[in-house]
């Protein structure tokens, strides 16, 4: 660490703390040729997640958009907050695996993946959200859809 006193690197560390949740760690440290006293923050660098979009364009993953078109597609539907949280808990922890290697994930790849979510909780919500994501452009997608529903159903 640079002492922004005297500018020499020979420094040592009289004391270290966390904050209160952990995120970063302060340092008291003190110049070996100076003898000036400073503190330092540490701070964990994490690398967000872009999604890459159909155009090519990329924008960063973004959990309450994703939020807002569950939110959407299960409008007055017998759905808790509570599921909802845990859907998009489990597709931010699913997304964070599949992005190890790139940091990126195609946003047909996330859409797919909600939609699986959404298949598990409810049918209807399934269905609006295909709607949209798929941009159905007349009522024979929506028919299909449902066809296959209902025979998955059976």
């Amino acid at each position: 660490m640079k002492c922004p006193f005297c500018g020499k690197t020979d420094d040592k560390v009289l004391e270290s703390r966390q904050n209160g949740i952990g995120t970063t760690i302060r340092r008291r440290r003190e110049c070996l040729s100076c003898g000036y006293r400073f503190t330092s923050y540490e701070k964990i660098e994490e690398i967000t997640i872009k999604v890459v979009k159909r155009d090519g364009s990329r924008e960063p993953f973004d959990k309450k958009k994703i939020e807002r078109g569950l939110l959407r597609a299960i409008e007055k539907r017998p759905v808790s907050q509570m599921e909802i949280d845990r859907i998009l808990n489990t597709l931010e922890d699913e997304v964070d695996m599949k992005c190890r290697g790139t940091h990126e994930i195609n946003s047909s790849d996330l859409g797919e993946m909600v939609m699986e979510k959404l298949f598990s909780l409810d049918k209807v919500a399934y269905v609006r959200f295909a709607s949209v994501y798929q941009k159905f452009e007349d009522v024979e997608e929506f028919v299909d859809v449902i066809n296959n529903l209902s025979k998955n159903k059976k």
